[in-house]
């Protein structure tokens, strides 16, 4: 950002928003691409499309996202692809996302029985064959079903989504409704209850859902057997 020429920024917080002013003095804003109404694929379009114009210019842009710039971020991946196919040299820097986060702050190491991850609306829209025994992270829940902007996204589609999950796990099922926190000096907001009762917790429409593994998946033994007879 410090040596861009120009940095173009979407964020959700005002401190996170003023950081980057000063770090790139030609900083703008992609809020006003967030308009009521409009159909989220067409503002994150125009954001791409945006990126674009002005790399074509000849100017060295930063576009900045928050979370991770690759993670639930078409316009970054788009624009990037668009720019390569031009001849223009773009690239794409690893940042910290909500999993990571999600790991070191819940303890949830996705290793001994995997993770599924799927944005909700997508989970309930596709009959996903799910793994019970594998934890499940689902995004964006409080955007189910939102493929128009709303600057107040409603939680109204949570209990499909708690249908759906009732087809798979006991009522009594501990999920954990997460929010990262955006600052170090901050704790994240995490609730646990369970899944009867997850349309009476206090849920953030940004909070991400982690759902626990029901049992302990089954070990084929004939493969087991043969694996470790490649290690004797």
């Amino acid at each position: 950002m410090e040596r861009a020429e120009e940095t173009l920024y979407a964020v959700n917080d005002p401190i996170a928003a003023a950081w980057i002013q000063r770090a790139s003095p030609n900083a703008r804003s992609l809020d006003t691409f967030y308009e009521p109404g409009k159909e989220r694929r067409h503002i994150y379009a125009a954001i791409s499309d945006e990126i674009v114009a002005r790399v074509r210019t000849g100017i060295d842009l930063c576009a900045v996202f928050y979370g991770h710039p690759g993670v639930f971020a078409w316009a970054g991946h788009d624009a990037i692809g668009r720019l390569r196919a031009e001849g223009f040299r773009a690239r794409m820097l690893p940042a910290v996302s909500s999993m990571d986060c999600l790991v070191a702050d819940l303890g949830l190491d996705p290793a001994p029985n995997g993770c599924q991850s799927y944005e909700a609306t997508d989970f309930l829209v596709r009959r996903r064959t799910i793994d019970t025994g594998a934890l499940l992270i689902l995004w964006q829940i409080g955007f189910i079903g939102a493929w128009h902007y709303e600057p107040v996204p409603s939680m109204r589609a949570l209990p499909l989504l708690v249908e759906r999950l009732l087809q798979l796990y006991p009522a009594d099922h501990e999920t954990i409704l997460y929010e990262a926190s955006p600052y170090p000096v901050s704790e994240p907001i995490v609730q646990r209850l369970p899944l009867a009762s997850l349309c009476e917790g206090d849920v953030s429409p940004i909070a991400t859902l982690a759902v626990p593994p029901r049992d302990e998946p089954e070990f084929d033994r004939a493969m087991l057997a043969r694996v470790r007879r490649l290690r004797s």
